[in-house]
Parts: C-alpha cells; sequence; structure tokens
C-alpha cells in the first residue's frame, strides 16, 4: 500500500493548444488553452485541483508534480493562493519534453525507494479505481473496458482507438500494445481493456526508464520502460479492470463537457 503519487503535468499539450472556431471558451481558458496548460485550465478551480482532491480521498497524499521549467504558474499557485490542505506536493522538473518515461525518471528523487502511483494530469479517474492501486504493493494498473468509456460519450470512439489495449493472464499483465492496427486489436476482443494510463511503479521502474531507447516518435515511452520492467526486472503487474468512465482534457472541444461534468462537483485538495 502505497501514499504516493506522480502526476505527469510536463506535456506540451499540442492538441490543446489547436485552434477551433467551433468551441466557445471564456477569455482565460482560452489563455491556459493556448499555453497548453490542460491541468491549469479553470472550471471554478483548476483542473488538476479536481485530480489532487481525488488522490487525496483515496490515500494518495503525498504528490508529486512533474512540471517544465515554463510552468512557473503550476508552482506559484500551489505554493500560493492555492496550496491544498489535504496533500503536500512536492515539484520535480522536466527540463525538455523527451517523454512519458524520461518524466517519470525526474521523479526518482521523490519516489525514496518505494513504489508510487502515476497518472496523467488529463485525466480525471474515480476515487474507486485510485483505491483499487493504493492498495496494491508492487506493481499494477487499471484496465478500462471500452464500453464503460464509451458510455459517458466523455471519450470519443476515434481517440480510444489511438489508447493502448492490454492483455492479462491469472490477473497479470502479459501485453500492452500502443495504438494498435484494427487486425491487432481484433485479437483483444469485442470489448478490450484500455490503459489509460493509470499504474503503480515499482522502484525498480527508474532502472527500466533509463535502460530502454526512444521510440519511433522519437520519445521515451513509459510504455516501452514498463516492457522493460517485465523482461528483465520480472516484476508482475497486476491488472484490475474497472467498468466505468474517465473524464479526458485533451483538446479544446472537451473543455465545454468537462465544464458540464464539473458543474455543482466541489474539490477540496
Amino acid at each position: 500500500m502505497t501514499d504516493q503519487a506522480v502526476i505527469l503535468a510536463r506535456g506540451l499539450g499540442t492538441r490543446m493548444r489547436r485552434a477551433d472556431s467551433g468551441v466557445s471558451l471564456d477569455p482565460e481558458q482560452d489563455a491556459r488553452a493556448g499555453q497548453g496548460q490542460k491541468g491549469m485550465i479553470s472550471f471554478g478551480r483548476p483542473f488538476l485541483d479536481y485530480i489532487l482532491s481525488g488522490l487525496a480521498d483515496a490515500g494518495l497524499t503525498r504528490v508529486c508534480l512533474v512540471i517544465g521549467p515554463e510552468h512557473q504558474a503550476v508552482r506559484e499557485y500551489y505554493t500560493g493562493a492555492g496550496r491544498p490542505t489535504r496533500v503536500t506536493i512536492e515539484f520535480a522538473e522536466q527540463a525538455r519534453p523527451l517523454g512519458t518515461a524520461d518524466a517519470v525518471l525526474a521523479a526518482e528523487s521523490f519516489a525514496r525507494g518505494a513504489s508510487f502511483v502515476s497518472l496523467n494530469a488529463d485525466n480525471l479517474y474515480s476515487t474507486g479505481a485510485l483505491v483499487d492501486l493504493q492498495q496494491l504493493t508492487r506493481a499494477g494498473l487499471i484496465g478500462f473496458r471500452q464500453s464503460g468509456l464509451l458510455r459517458s460519450g466523455d471519450i470519443p470512439p476515434e481517440r480510444i482507438r489511438q489508447f493502448a489495449l492490454i492483455d492479462w493472464s491469472e490477473g497479470i499483465l502479459t501485453r500492452i500494445v500502443e495504438k494498435p492496427d484494427p487486425v491487432t486489436a481484433q485479437a483483444f476482443g469485442a470489448d478490450p481493456a484500455v490503459s489509460m494510463n493509470l499504474w503503480l511503479l515499482p522502484p525498480t521502474i527508474f532502472a527500466s526508464c533509463r535502460a530502454i531507447e526512444p521510440s519511433p516518435r522519437g520519445e521515451l515511452e513509459l510504455q516501452d520502460a514498463i516492457r522493460h520492467n517485465i523482461t528483465v526486472h520480472a516484476e508482475r503487474y497486476t491488472v484490475r479492470i474497472r467498468d466505468e468512465a474517465v473524464l479526458d482534457l485533451s483538446s479544446r472541444a472537451d473543455i465545454p463537457r468537462v465544464r458540464e461534468r464539473l458543474a455543482g462537483l466541489e474539490s477540496h485538495p
């Protein structure tokens, strides 16, 4: 069981920066979207506040925000007016956006040789999903049924096809395939389990993050580090399956829907 969480908030937000004439935003939301700072887009309070509140509800009270050197607004908010009362926050700086494995590596000193939950800064997961991971002892991930992700309408079907699919045997991860082609995807069944990058990572993940080579996209990918972690360090990742939605804030078109979903929802980070 862990009380540590690492939020990967360093991304460039390329899709969020992209203009969308069909989306009406208030000036503050438009400015944050233009900067690609998804976690700081305000819905009464920053999206990250809702994530932090969920972590606190799940007993994950030590939190590391992985940010870039240009994200001083995030640091200033959470050390000033937005300082949380239920979680403690540390910051890790990823100097360059070299990929998700490099972002995790930036949090090595925070982890202090123990397991930790790793999650995205643009997804809001249920407390139940976070508790499922928090209660594991070593390594694991949450797989989300495709049908559950589609049921709420929060994530378009075409976007889900860009995520990774997972397979497991006797509750242990056996395969993860990023952006599978249609033929490969069929092998995962009619209602596959999708990775939304919600992991419990063991201390050996840092050695794996250092060992991998850049992907064809030129990035150090967390998925590749996890494959290395399984094959070289013999880590066994427990799979927990959830049949539910995940709120995704990837593009400007998501903002009105997220605003609707968060209306009336209180957050107490």
